[in-house]
């Protein structure tokens, strides 16, 4: 089974960082016309979110990390 190894500040954190970033990257793929910067920049928001939303990250596993409490 997976464990989970992101948790209280680090998780809001991420959420919060991805909403961020997939707006941005709307903003920047329709209103700005670089179609493949905002993409790019929402694909790393929709990452930020996922790992938040599942308090799971590969990274913090690869580099032993775990920010749960």
């Amino acid at each position: 089974m997976l464990d989970r190894n992101v948790g209280g500040t680090d998780r809001v954190a991420r959420i919060g960082f991805g909403s961020v970033f997939v707006f941005v990257g709307a903003v920047v793929a329709l209103a700005l016309q670089r179609p493949l910067v905002g993409a790019a920049t929402a694909l790393v928001g929709v990452g930020l979110l996922a790992s938040g939303l599942a308090c799971r990250c590969l990274v913090n596993e690869l580099l032993g990390l775990d920010t749960t409490e």
